[in-house]
């Protein structure tokens, strides 16, 4: 079984549900060494977090945000953790719902995702962030 690991960076993620996909593909051509494996995403930040989801229909990101949104407020009155600003706490709560880590399996040097299926970067905070990610392969080389 061979390894790799690097530090993939989005830059200035503006907050709602990210299709990072294409990204992801671009910044990690070493999956194409692998006859058959599995990629772990691990983003570094408590206020963002990683999903799978819809990637044709831009219209389930927006949902995602708006339910998101409704479902974890900004300025709840019972929110002690409040002195990075309103959206803070939501944040992560949202990051803790959602989660901080995918596995998805390599096959045949592609990662190997459903034909509808995306990876979404989930910024929580209001302003542009630059988020890192990182990603671990584990598997067998061609």
């Amino acid at each position: 079984m061979d390894w790799f690991q690097k530090i993939i960076t989005i830059s200035d993620s503006k907050r709602g549900f990210l299709l990072i996909t294409n990204h992801i593909k671009d910044q990690l051509l070493e999956v194409s060494n692998f006859k058959i494996g599995m990629l772990h995403l691990f983003i570094k930040h408590t206020s963002a977090s990683l999903t799978i989801n819809e990637n044709a229909d831009p219209t389930v990101r927006q949902d995602l945000e708006t339910h998101f949104n409704q479902s974890v407020p900004e300025d709840a009155n019972y929110y002690k953790h409040t002195f990075e600003g309103s959206d803070d706490m939501p944040a992560h709560i949202k990051s803790t719902t959602i989660g901080n880590s995918l596995i998805i399996p390599i096959t045949k040097g592609s990662l190997n995702l459903g034909t509808w299926q995306g990876i979404y970067l989930c910024e929580h905070r209001n302003h542009p962030h630059t988020r890192n990610i990182v990603a671990t392969i584990n598997g067998i080389k061609f």
